[in-house]
Order: structure tokens, then C-alpha cells, then sequence
């Protein structure tokens, strides 16, 4: 089937990213900072009730796939912790805080963010001749500014975050509103990804074709699911498309 658009995931695909959710360190500038909104909590206090409410999110989903929403964690947390100064604080900073609290634990989290060899030269090609967008399963709050950090946000319209939509890879509806923003029908439209679960056999779902690109990141293997090609290097795209 002739290509007419392509989709992208990003974290293993597009960008070489590296985390450490559950480091000391952004619990304890997590903590410092919330000293300074009237909340006292050592930074093992801060993780335990970071990740007690995140899975209690995810428990009540009715989702298949359930996402969390980071903003909405640290809202409850601020919640459950207020006190007196708190709640004294002017209601604009109380509204921003969620934010900046998430922001802040991402930023001391995150240990690489850049991009794979090769792929701002392959997408620089393919924007040229076609729509391109992004299905991530990622929050907002950290997905929109790595894009824009790595200077690629630019190139793709839609993008699909899952934080936004309660539900992640392989739902089939995320895939679907790339389709549905690109103007395509899905068996014209190509899925680039690095997990043979969440992207492959999600994006197969809606019956798109499929790129599993073998990075260092994502389940290789998925109950017999099988891409349509395989690659190692993005520079590879380019002949699969006639390029």
C-alpha cells in the first residue's frame, strides 16, 4: 500500500532518554521546595506518598491501559499534606504549584535527553514529502518541552500525548487520532516505533504498517506480533519509503 503518512513514537525511537524515577535526589529538592509552601516531609515521605497516589490513579482508571496524570499526583499530594500556610498561599501560586512540582521532578530525574544518530537528518527528509506525527506514551508536562528541547517539536502535527487522554499504547484509539489529524486512512500511514507491544502491536491494531526500530529500548518480542520491517538505524527509513 502506497504511504502517504507517518507516525512516530519518541522515547527510544526518536530520543535517547534516561530517568531515574525513584532517585534520592529529586525527592529531597522535591521536598525542599515544599518547605517553602508550608509542607514538611523528609524526601522517603515525599517518594512513598508520590507513588502511593500514582498507583491509586492508575487502580481506579476504567481504562484498559491506564496513564496517570503527574500534575493531578502532586495535586492530590499537596492535598493531603496543606497545612495552615498552605492554604494561606495566594490562589494563583496554589493553582501553579502541581505544575511546578512536576516539572521540577522530572527535570532532577532526568539523566540523558538527545537525540538517536541520524534523526533530525531523516526527519528533515520526510517532512519535505509527508504529514508526520507523534502517538507517546508520556505526560505533557515533561513530552511537549523534551520535543521542543531536542528541537524537533516542530515537525509533527498532531502529537498524540497519552497523559492527555487517561489511556496509553497499544490503545488503539491514540493511534487513530493520529490518523484522524493526518488526514489518512490507516493502511496508508506508517508506525515507527521501538516495543513490539505498546507500539507495534498497538499501531497493528488499527491496521497500520509498521517499523520496529531495535534500539536499546522497548520489549523486542510480543506473542508472535511481527513489524513489517525492522531497522537499526533511522538512516534505514528512507529506502523503505522509495527515498
Amino acid at each position: 500500500m502506497e504511504i502517504q503518512a507517518i507516525a512516530f513514537d519518541v522515547n527510544g525511537t526518536l530520543v535517547q532518554i534516561l530517568t531515574e524515577d525513584a532517585a534520592d535526589a529529586a525527592f529531597r529538592a522535591v521536598g525542599h521546595l515544599l518547605t517553602y509552601q508550608g509542607v514538611d516531609l523528609r524526601r522517603h515521605q515525599v517518594r512513598d506518598l508520590y507513588f502511593h497516589l500514582l498507583k491509586e490513579q492508575k487502580r481506579h482508571s476504567p481504562e484498559r491501559y491506564p496513564e496517570f496524570d503527574a500534575v493531578a499526583v502532586w495535586r492530590s499530594l499537596l492535598e493531603a499534606t496543606a497545612t495552615d500556610y498552605t492554604r494561606a498561599l495566594p490562589a494563583e501560586k496554589q493553582a501553579q504549584l502541581p505544575l511546578l512540582l512536576a516539572e521540577t521532578y522530572r527535570g532532577v530525574t532526568r539523566r540523558r535527553l538527545r537525540l538517536f544518530p541520524h534523526a533530525r537528518t531523516v526527519l528533515d527528509t520526510l517532512h519535505s514529502r509527508f504529514p508526520l506525527s507523534i502517538v507517546t506514551d508520556a505526560q505533557s508536562t515533561y513530552a511537549r518541552g523534551e520535543l521542543h528541547k531536542v528541537g524537533i517539536a516542530e515537525y509533527f502535527s498532531p502529537i498524540v500525548v497519552s497523559g492527555d487522554h487517561g489511556f496509553r499504547k497499544p490503545d488503539p484509539r491514540l493511534f487513530q487520532m493520529a490518523l484522524d489529524g493526518m488526514g489518512v486512512a490507516a493502511e496508508n500511514a506508517l508506525y515507527v516505533g521501538n516495543d513490539m507491544y505498546r507500539d507495534i502491536h498497538g499501531a497493528r491494531q488499527v491496521r497500520m504498517q509498521t517499523v520496529m526500530f531495535d534500539s536499546d529500548q522497548g520489549v523486542k518480542d510480543h506473542e508472535g506480533t511481527k513489524a513489517d520491517h525492522t531497522i537499526t538505524d533511522l538512516r534505514q527509513l528512507l529506502p523503505i519509503l522509495g527515498l
